[in-house]
């Protein structure tokens, strides 16, 4: 059973996510909670004012939210995470060309963020301790499955990842971790 943020993304809401800038702002509000426009531009490099328009995209997909109970002054706006979880299949799409375009070019830019997640580790990973280095894992098998039983799985993995979204650790030692899984029909 999916977790109950759960919900189905329309060709909006996955056009407002699959873009690098955005998908960054989903992150950081995400881990880091709440924040300003000025806080996560310097968090990203990025101009203000071009943060402030991916805020308002994300927001308009439901994707964000205010937080106007943050705010000190009527000009400081808040920001955050909607704590929703988005899924979309292609064949959500079928027949409909406009939405199978956006589907697809979807389906590239999210194996090229996880990818890219991947690479940046393999980069990074001596400025980590051997705890993290031993820590840190990748797993693939070839299963022999029919459509409802891959749904189970993927449900599975989905509600397992969720326990450890729901409850994050703290202190000092604790570090974001990027998971993700693919299970997708392959030949050998």
């Amino acid at each position: 059973m999916a977790p109950a943020n759960r919900r189905s993304a329309d060709a909006s809401v996955v056009a407002a996510i699959h873009h690098p800038l955005r998908r960054r702002l989903i992150d950081l509000l995400g881990l880091g909670g709440p924040s300003t426009a000025s806080r996560l531009a310097e968090a990203t490099g990025e101009l203000v004012g071009n943060v402030s328009h991916h805020l308002k995209v994300l927001a308009a997909a439901g994707v964000i939210e205010e937080a106007p109970e943050l705010a000190k002054n009527r000009r400081e706006r808040w920001w955050r995470s909607a704590k929703a979880s988005y899924s979309r299949s292609f064949a959500d799409a079928a027949g409909d060309p406009a939405g199978e375009l956006v589907a697809a070019t979807a389906e590239e830019a999210n194996l090229a963020h996880h990818a890219a997640k991947v690479r940046r580790w393999f980069e990074d990973r001596q400025e980590y301790d051997e705890a993290w280095i031993r820590a840190a894992f990748s797993t693939e098998s070839l299963v022999t499955l029919i459509p409802s039983r891959l749904e189970e799985l993927a449900s599975r993995i989905d509600e397992l990842i969720h326990e450890y979204v729901e409850s994050p650790d703290q202190g000092p030692a604790a570090e974001s971790v990027f998971v993700f899984a693919h299970g997708v029909p392959a030949r050998p």
